[in-house]
């Protein structure tokens, strides 16, 4: 299968990261997307999760009803740190017969240089690359620009959506109805996540 990959800590999911998934599933004839939950970005150490059961859950929630988007939460169980590098050799190794492609943003696209092992993620994996605010300035700062292994779909929604300001939103008691799937809303309710 032709597969690719969104890895994320997906804290909480939102309706962009589906649409991106759903946009690039289409555009690039993509058999599937797996919304690849992680643990604690090794560049984020700083930062607090919500549990991983829950953002594994919450996941599996928002891609409820879309076809070919898959939660996967294989990588909660790989050794830590948690490196894409390392993961992507081991989903190699674990499925041989897919073809994996990684999905990121335009500003991962602009840091990529100082992830772990870039050059041989690019040798065996094509980058997807989806517009965020401020494009041009992270095209102009990758290393990697013009690379064959690095597709910029430029015509992917541009969709600012914060998992950060959502959780501000939640801890505030505001609407997040227009950014939030109504399972992932229930289910953030259910468990009193973000501070409620």
């Amino acid at each position: 299968m032709h597969i690719g990959c969104l890895f994320g800590t997906f804290d909480p999911p939102h309706m962009a990261h589906v649409a991106i998934a759903e946009h690039m599933r289409k555009a690039r004839s993509l058999d599937q997307v797996w919304f690849v939950v992680t643990p604690q970005n090794p560049f984020k150490q700083d930062k607090v999760l919500s549990p991983d059961h829950h953002r594994l859950a919450m996941m599996r929630l928002a891609v409820l009803g879309h076809e070919g988007l898959v939660a996967s939460g294989f990588e909660l169980d790989l050794p830590k740190p948690n490196y894409t590098s390392d993961t992507l050799r081991f989903m190699r190794q674990r499925w041989p017969d897919n073809r994996f492609e990684l999905i990121i943003g335009s500003d991962n696209l602009a840091s990529f240089h100082r992830w772990k092992d870039p050059e041989d993620i690019l040798e065996h994996h094509r980058l997807l690359v989806y517009p965020r605010e401020g494009l041009k300035d992270h095209l102009a700062a990758t290393i990697f620009h013009g690379h064959p292994g690095i597709q910029i779909v430029a015509d992917a929604p541009l969709m600012p959506i914060s998992a950060t300001g959502i959780r501000e939103d939640i801890r505030s008691w505001r609407a997040v109805d227009d950014r939030l799937s109504p399972a992932v809303i229930s289910y953030i309710r259910q468990h009193g996540l973000y501070g409620q």
